[in-house]
């Protein structure tokens, strides 16, 4: 059984994430909740995630969330950059986001 990782830490009042944690277990868990804004069986362009990752970030840079997205194996990617996708089995991920958990 998987160990529910709580993240509300980490997240404002709307969801947004606020910060990265250095932990990585906490890391993978907040980028998990970000992947889960990508839908499945759906292609996207690098602006496009670029646009979904700097909506769900208050700190400024979401081109570091999407190479943490590729280099986590949430997010696929072309090797030129051309087509990214949600990968599969990143559905089920044990993330407990409720901000009240602060």
């Amino acid at each position: 059984m998987e160990k529910t990782v709580r993240i509300g830490q980490f997240l404002d009042g709307e969801g947004r994430i606020i910060q990265l944690p250095k932990k990585h277990g906490a890391r993978v868990a907040v980028l998990s909740y970000l992947a889960e804004k990508f839908s499945s069986n759906t292609e996207y362009n690098e602006r496009q995630v670029n646009d979904i990752c700097d909506s769900w970030h208050t700190f400024g840079d979401f081109c570091l969330l999407r190479r943490e997205l590729v280099d986590n194996g949430l997010l696929g990617r072309e090797p030129n950059g051309s087509r990214y996708w949600r990968e599969a089995g990143t559905d089920d991920a044990a993330v407990d986001s409720d901000p009240a958990d602060q």
